[in-house]
Protein backbone atom coordinates (compact mmCIF):
# COMPACT_ATOMS: atom_id res chain seq x y z
CA UNK A 1 0.00 0.00 0.00
CA UNK A 2 0.96 3.79 -0.62
CA UNK A 3 0.42 6.09 1.78
CA UNK A 4 1.11 9.76 1.29
CA UNK A 5 3.86 11.27 3.58
CA UNK A 6 4.93 15.28 3.97
CA UNK A 7 8.67 14.06 3.06
CA UNK A 8 7.80 11.70 0.28
CA UNK A 9 5.49 8.32 -0.20
CA UNK A 10 5.58 5.58 2.45
CA UNK A 11 5.24 1.83 0.93
CA UNK A 12 4.61 -1.40 2.97
CA UNK A 13 7.07 -3.89 2.72
CA UNK A 14 7.33 -7.98 3.80
CA UNK A 15 10.60 -8.43 3.79
CA UNK A 16 11.93 -12.61 3.86
CA UNK A 17 15.73 -12.35 5.26
CA UNK A 18 17.58 -15.55 4.82
CA UNK A 19 16.53 -16.46 1.23
CA UNK A 20 17.99 -18.65 -0.90
CA UNK A 21 18.27 -15.63 -3.36
CA UNK A 22 18.17 -11.57 -3.18
CA UNK A 23 14.43 -10.70 -5.28
CA UNK A 24 10.88 -8.82 -5.54
CA UNK A 25 8.43 -11.58 -5.34
CA UNK A 26 5.50 -9.37 -6.31
CA UNK A 27 2.71 -8.50 -3.69
CA UNK A 28 1.27 -10.19 -0.73
CA UNK A 29 -1.39 -8.80 1.61
CA UNK A 30 -1.11 -5.05 -0.04
CA UNK A 31 3.01 -4.89 0.70
CA UNK A 32 5.58 -5.50 -1.55
CA UNK A 33 7.32 -8.62 -0.66
CA UNK A 34 10.96 -8.43 -1.15
CA UNK A 35 13.48 -11.26 -0.01
CA UNK A 36 17.18 -11.24 0.79
CA UNK A 37 19.65 -13.34 1.42
CA UNK A 38 20.96 -11.55 4.63
CA UNK A 39 20.24 -12.93 7.98
CA UNK A 40 18.28 -10.31 10.07
CA UNK A 41 21.13 -9.38 12.02
CA UNK A 42 22.48 -5.96 12.90
CA UNK A 43 20.37 -4.18 10.33
CA UNK A 44 21.82 -6.28 7.36
CA UNK A 45 19.13 -7.38 6.21
CA UNK A 46 17.19 -3.89 5.88
CA UNK A 47 19.94 -2.56 4.63
CA UNK A 48 19.92 -5.57 1.63
CA UNK A 49 16.07 -4.99 1.43
CA UNK A 50 16.60 -1.28 0.56
CA UNK A 51 19.31 -1.88 -1.80
CA UNK A 52 16.76 -4.06 -3.63
CA UNK A 53 13.67 -2.08 -3.38
CA UNK A 54 15.56 0.94 -5.02
CA UNK A 55 17.17 -1.04 -7.69
CA UNK A 56 13.90 -2.88 -8.40
CA UNK A 57 12.20 0.69 -8.27
CA UNK A 58 14.76 2.84 -10.48
CA UNK A 59 15.33 4.59 -7.38
CA UNK A 60 18.90 5.19 -6.01
CA UNK A 61 19.32 4.20 -2.17
CA UNK A 62 19.13 7.80 -0.93
CA UNK A 63 15.75 8.12 -1.86
CA UNK A 64 14.59 5.21 0.31
CA UNK A 65 14.68 5.03 3.96
CA UNK A 66 13.41 2.88 6.81
CA UNK A 67 10.99 4.95 8.62
CA UNK A 68 8.83 1.61 11.07
CA UNK A 69 9.59 -1.98 11.15
CA UNK A 70 13.07 -2.20 11.98
CA UNK A 71 12.42 -5.54 13.68
CA UNK A 72 9.63 -7.38 12.51
CA UNK A 73 9.06 -8.41 8.97
CA UNK A 74 6.09 -6.09 7.87
CA UNK A 75 8.18 -2.53 6.92
CA UNK A 76 7.46 0.80 5.81
CA UNK A 77 10.08 2.49 2.89
CA UNK A 78 9.43 6.19 2.89
CA UNK A 79 10.45 6.96 -0.38
CA UNK A 80 11.53 10.74 -1.43
CA UNK A 81 11.65 12.64 -5.14
CA UNK A 82 8.79 9.91 -6.63
CA UNK A 83 5.30 11.11 -6.91
CA UNK A 84 2.91 8.36 -5.83
CA UNK A 85 1.60 8.09 -9.56
CA UNK A 86 5.05 7.00 -10.80
CA UNK A 87 5.67 5.23 -8.05
CA UNK A 88 2.50 3.41 -8.52
CA UNK A 89 3.47 2.76 -12.08
CA UNK A 90 6.68 1.00 -11.56
CA UNK A 91 5.30 -1.13 -9.12
CA UNK A 92 2.67 -1.99 -11.76
CA UNK A 93 5.29 -2.95 -14.03
CA UNK A 94 7.67 -4.46 -12.02
CA UNK A 95 4.82 -7.05 -11.21
CA UNK A 96 3.60 -7.04 -14.65
CA UNK A 97 7.63 -8.78 -15.08
CA UNK A 98 7.05 -11.34 -12.45
CA UNK A 99 3.90 -12.38 -13.89
CA UNK A 100 1.90 -11.52 -11.09
CA UNK A 101 -0.73 -8.68 -12.07
CA UNK A 102 -1.93 -8.15 -8.37
CA UNK A 103 -0.88 -4.37 -8.37
CA UNK A 104 -5.00 -3.31 -6.97
CA UNK A 105 -3.37 -2.63 -3.70
CA UNK A 106 -1.58 0.00 -5.10
CA UNK A 107 -4.09 1.70 -7.13
CA UNK A 108 -6.08 4.42 -5.95
CA UNK A 109 -5.11 4.77 -2.49
CA UNK A 110 -3.35 7.60 -1.69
Amino acid sequence: MLTLHPEGVLLDVKAQPGSKRDEVRGIQDGALKICVTQVPEKGKANKEIRKQLAKSLCLRVSQVELVCGETVSLKKFLVRGVDPETLRTRIAELSEKLGRADTNAFRGRR
